[in-house]
């Protein structure tokens, strides 16, 4: 198993005059894992990942991708690195077939086209010319372009923009089949269920720097945040604040039995819920429900359920 971070960067800055675009900015991404890269419009984050694929300069910091600098890297490195971005409407004539047997003929090893086009579901679209293609299937394409390489590292920009979401489901799925492969992907998203689909970890980017980092069901603490649990009883809902939502719930069965516990819900903040709270858009939907419930003393929880 390889134990080389696949990108490794420190103190990375980039300014535009007085615009600070990276502002010290850390990060490290492991060998074969689905990183995401999240943050507003204006973060950094777009600035950084061009960086990392040699398409921007820094102005100061260290940067390794592979191994190698980005700004030194020669053909032999870009052979190893796969990019898909958001947008791309070249070689529209041509058709699904053509396309990946041209662009696999820069590659030293490329994969076999007509596997890869099957791999990503397009053998039914294979002779289709590319400008026919749904946003969907256009997509696929892409991805398709920037995997015939075999690259060890793939970048995704924002890849699901414009699916439906069966299309978003089975595009996950292919980028799930290409994980357990041994490639390692870093991607940018808007879409907070898809970093938490597919992402191994998760970094937070605002105003140039990396706000929060961690896998996204323990981001901004959320795995022991307090819990909201609510129910209806008599008429009403109840509410209960508790770190030990479990026990609440224990307590409540037992005393709803035989019967069910009406409407029971327990409640953490959402990856969106410390996401927008972590890049000061909002304040959480859990935090503010907590704020305006009446919390019991530890010693009044029992009675509270009473």
């Amino acid at each position: 198993m390889n134990t080389t971070p696949a990108v490794q960067v420190r103190d990375l800055h980039k300014h535009y005059g007085a615009k600070r675009a990276v502002d010290g900015l850390d990060l490290t991404v492991e060998a074969g894992e689905v990183f995401a890269v999240l943050g507003p419009n204006g973060a950094g984050k777009t600035t950084t990942i061009e960086i990392l694929e040699g398409y921007r300069d820094r102005d100061s910091g260290d940067v390794t991708v592979l191994g190698v600098d980005p700004r030194k890297a020669d053909r032999a490195w870009r052979s190893r690195v796969g990019i898909v971005l958001q947008s791309a409407d070249d070689q529209a004539e041509l058709t699904v077939r053509e396309l990946v047997r041209h662009v696999a003929r820069f590659y030293p090893s490329p994969r076999d086209p007509d596997e890869l086009v099957e791999a990503v579901g397009l053998t039914a679209k294979a002779g289709t010319r590319v400008r026919q293609l749904s946003g969907g299937q256009r997509r696929r394409l892409d991805v398709a372009l920037g995997i015939v390489g075999r690259p060890e590292l793939l970048f995704l920009d924002e890849p699901t923009t414009g699916f439906d979401p069966e299309a978003r489901r089975s595009f996950w799925d292919l980028l799930r089949g290409l994980r357990d492969d041994g490639t390692t992907i870093l991607l940018t998203t808007h879409y907070l269920d898809e970093a938490e689909q597919l992402a191994d970890r998760v970094a937070v980017v605002r105003d140039g720097r990396v706000v929060a980092l961690d896998a996204p069901r323990a981001l901004g603490g959320r795995a022991t945040h307090e819990a909201l649990v609510r129910w209806h009883e008599a008429g009403e809902v109840r509410e209960v604040r508790t770190p030990t939502p479990t026990a609440l719930v224990a307590d409540l069965v037992r005393r709803f039995a035989p019967g069910e516990v009406t409407a029971l819900e327990v409640l953490r903040p959402t990856l969106e819920d410390v996401y927008l709270e972590m890049v000061g858009e909002r304040t959480s939907r859990a935090s503010t429900a907590q704020a305006t419930t009446d919390t019991p003393a530890p010693a009044d929880l029992e009675e509270s359920v009473r």
